[in-house]
């Protein structure tokens, strides 16, 4: 029986953050791996990438977060030998490993910039 991860067609924007992710189907059967894609731009020296999953009739669930030092974080249902991904150049894929039915879902990516306060004391 065959998988169905649903990848968005979005494009967001915040400020000078931008995140385009390619829509589509895409259909691959139990224990295959894909990929999903998720650009972005933006101004800022820091910006956090997020994924998170959609399944019908339920609200978006948090995956995992990266962000452009190298911080990675994978909420306890996600585990990172299945669902894998990192900040590339411009980018933050997606893979999804051994793919299981329940992976069938809608996929979104989004960022957020971060704009640190800076304190002088004298």
């Amino acid at each position: 029986m065959g998988t169905s991860c649903f990848p968005a067609s979005v494009s967001f924007t915040s400020g000078e953050d931008k995140v385009i992710q390619p829509g589509g189907e895409v259909i691959a059967a139990e224990g295959d791996s894909v990929t999903l894609n998720c650009t972005f731009e933006t101004s800022s020296t820091q910006s956090y990438l997020f994924w998170y999953k959609q399944e019908v009739n339920s609200y978006p669930k948090y995956m995992l977060r990266r962000d452009t030092y190298g911080t990675e974080d994978n909420a306890p249902e996600f585990h990172e030998d299945r669902f894998v991904a990192g900040v590339k150049d411009k980018s933050v894929p997606l893979t999804i490993q051994n793919l299981h039915v329940t992976d069938s879902a809608v996929y979104y990516c989004s960022s957020l910039e971060v704009t640190p306060s800076v304190i002088k004391v004298s």
